[in-house]
């Protein structure tokens, strides 16, 4: 049997599964117990597990993991962790790097981005059939970049990223800031007749459509797919960026790119499960 995993900035989801069929399935919100506590657990229910492998929100080389804004990190060099502790291969990578290779595997592209919505903003890249990486796999952070200055900071430590306006997390930070209370989504701030609440969906569109008119500027995909919770929560976005995308990606780039909703139920769950045999 292999288990797989992905830990998002919120929830946690696993399968574990034999001959690339999913035999059990599990989800719940992340606990403060860490990663690591979370496979031990795992292990110890389930007998049998020959090879784990993990879509983990955050910033990972050569099975450590460097950083994570919106998980607790309790064992960073998990891959040698459980090589040592328990004899069991670990492959792991960044979410969005799994989600592209997901992606790419149902729609056979050899040029095709992800760019997922969710707690973060998240983008992975395969390019003529190669994942890109970078210097120390830290490519692609779209989240990351900088945008504008916010009043307060992202997890990463900065106040100019793009994921302070574009995600669910910079919803919440928004709404604390400007003391409303409610649900932190779209359409809760759509109804919401309070003009900051405006003001905080407006913003979120706007560093949307700059990210991904970043993205197909910046790698010329044939296929850009959007996913993650919060487009999968509001497919108005979908059409949103259709209708405004010319303003904000390079024209010659948008030639043949299919911008599309992301069709797969957990890509970086299904990019997870196929680590051990691409690695």
């Amino acid at each position: 049997m292999n288990l797989a995993i992905d830990m998002g900035g919120t929830n946690t989801r696993a399968i574990i599964y034999k001959d690339g069929k999913s035999i059990l399935s599990f989800a719940g919100k992340n606990s403060q117990a860490g990663l690591v506590s979370f496979i031990e657990e795992t292990l110890n229910r389930y007998n049998g597990i020959k090879t784990i492998g993990i879509s983990y929100a955050g910033q990972i080389e050569d099975g450590v993991i460097i950083d994570s804004p919106n998980i607790k990190v309790d064992v960073a060099n998990i891959r040698e962790y459980f090589k040592t502790k328990y004899n069991i291969p670990l492959y792991i990578q960044n979410d969005l790097t799994c989600a592209v290779i997901a992606e790419a595997q149902m729609r056979k592209s050899q040029n095709i981005s992800a760019l997922y919505v969710g707690t973060g903003l998240g983008l992975g890249v395969i390019s003529d059939g190669r994942v890109i990486k970078g210097n120390h796999n830290l490519a692609c952070e779209i989240g990351h970049i900088p945008y504008k200055k916010a009043p307060f900071k992202c997890g990463c430590g900065k106040n100019n990223c793009i994921e302070n306006f574009a995600s669910g997390a910079g919803i919440i930070k928004w709404m604390n800031f400007y003391g409303l209370r409610g649900e932190a989504t779209l359409e809760a701030l759509k109804n919401e007749k309070n003009q900051k609440a405006k003001e905080i969906l407006k913003e979120f569109e706007e560093a949307l459509l700059y990210a991904v008119g970043s993205t197909i500027t910046l790698f010329n995909p044939e296929i850009l797919v959007l996913g993650g919770g919060i487009m999968e929560a509001n497919p108005y976005l979908i059409d949103m960026l259709l209708s405004n995308i010319g303003d904000f990606a390079l024209k010659p780039s948008l030639k043949d790119c299919k911008i599309v909703k992301s069709e797969l139920k957990n890509a970086p769950l299904i990019g997870a499960s196929l680590l051990k045999d691409i690695s």
